[in-house]
């Protein structure tokens, strides 16, 4: 069995599949040189819009601006409660910080790593009872891919008069209910950072949304506040536009994007049969489809996750703890937090271990990938 290592993300190797229409793709822009908000900014909406099922959506600069500019798009600012799971990416609490609001972290699901609902509806009742804070959005994370349980966001939402937030970074390709994640929420924010399972050659994003009166006020806040002409300025925005190059390529990735989520699905699958009996292996949301972002498996404790990282690393295997610690311990956002315990997430911080699931294995390389975990634990 060959020891090279194998990649955790190859975006050499999707690069060279795709090399053909990815070219093609960069030289019509070389061609025009409208490299911000050209044409294939736009055509990049409409297919995103199309593939979700959106009436719109607003190509951004990053995942981390999508989330900015939909939050600016309330108001939301000092005073607001943001109420938001404490395990993900750093930038689900950053950007409430960055406008003034202040984050309420909220425990996840043990088995889904998913909001926990029961938590959030406590949270949200134990804030509104202190009266120091106005509760004013929720942010659902998709995490790893899959979907959160946003039918349980829905109504909570609905009931407290909160704005819904998707941070869909990490899951875009993703279902539930049988129909694309894009729409779940009042707005959607997706990431195109290059190890995304769409996924550009540096930062980009996009938000959608069925609201024609929020996707206007998206695309003045993207571009400085602008009104109907370029210095015309209605209120306080920031440069949050997609360049014209990334949205070419993004477009040349999309032709081949349901391949790819269907080879994810493939990997996932064979890690599922091949390593149930060893670790607990990742638990599907139910009537959902993963974009397997992430392959997240769950080790007994610290120490025997940390000796199959070893083991793994030694046998040309790449690993990736997501995530390491939680966000109410950062040490930027422990001041923010109100000390109420989490417990799930900081268990998991500590047990949790991500396996290579890029497109790219070959399907030797995802049976030595089996062959090095049961090793490693036998």
């Amino acid at each position: 069995m060959s020891q090279e290592p194998i990649s955790f993300l190859d975006l050499k190797a999707q690069q060279k599949r795709i090399e053909p229409a990815l070219r093609a793709r960069l030289d019509a822009v070389l061609a025009h040189c409208q490299f911000v908000l050209g044409p294939e900014v736009r055509e990049l909406e409409e297919r995103l819009a199309a593939y979700c099922g959106a009436s719109h959506c607003v190509a951004v600069s990053s995942g981390t601006d999508a989330l900015q500019i939909a939050m600016m798009a309330e108001k939301i600012g000092p005073g607001c409660a943001v109420f938001l799971p404490a395990f993900t990416y750093t930038a689900t609490a950053e950007v409430p910080l960055l406008l003034g609001a202040t984050p309420v972290f909220v425990d996840v699901d043990p088995r889904t790593f998913q909001i926990d609902i029961a938590a959030l509806e406590a949270r949200i009742a134990a804030i509104r009872a202190a009266g120091t804070l106005r509760p004013a959005a929720i942010i659902g994370v998709d995490l790893f891919g899959q979907p959160a349980d946003w039918p349980a966001l829905r109504r909570i939402a609905g009931e407290a008069g909160l704005f819904l937030l998707d941070d869909c970074a990490q899951s875009f390709g993703g279902a539930t209910n049988g129909r694309k994640l894009g729409r779940e929420a009042d707005a959607t924010a997706i990431s195109f950072f290059p190890s995304k399972p769409l996924g550009g050659y540096g930062d980009g994003g996009a938000l959608l949304t069925d609201d024609s009166d929020r996707a206007a006020l998206y695309r003045s806040l993207r571009s400085h506040g602008e009104g109907d002409t370029r210095y015309e300025v209605l209120r306080t925005g920031i440069n949050g536009r997609i360049d014209t190059l990334q949205a070419a390529i993004l477009l040349a990735k999309l032709d081949v994007f349901e391949e790819e989520l269907h080879r994810r699905e493939q990997i996932a699958a064979a890690y599922d049969r091949s390593l149930a009996d060893v670790l607990d292996v990742p638990v599907r949301v139910p009537d959902s489809e993963s974009a397997w972002a992430v392959y997240a498996v769950l080790l007994p404790d610290p120490a025997r996750r940390d000796a199959l990282q070893a083991a793994l690393r030694e046998a040309g295997v790449p690993t990736a703890i997501y995530y390491p610690r939680p966000l109410h311990l950062q040490p930027a956002y422990r001041a923010h937090h109100d000390g109420v315990s989490l417990p799930v997430s900081e268990d998991l911080a500590g047990r949790i271990l991500a396996l290579p699931i890029q497109p790219e294995l070959t399907d030797a390389q995802v049976q030595r990938v089996i062959e090095a975990v049961r090793a490693a634990l036998r």
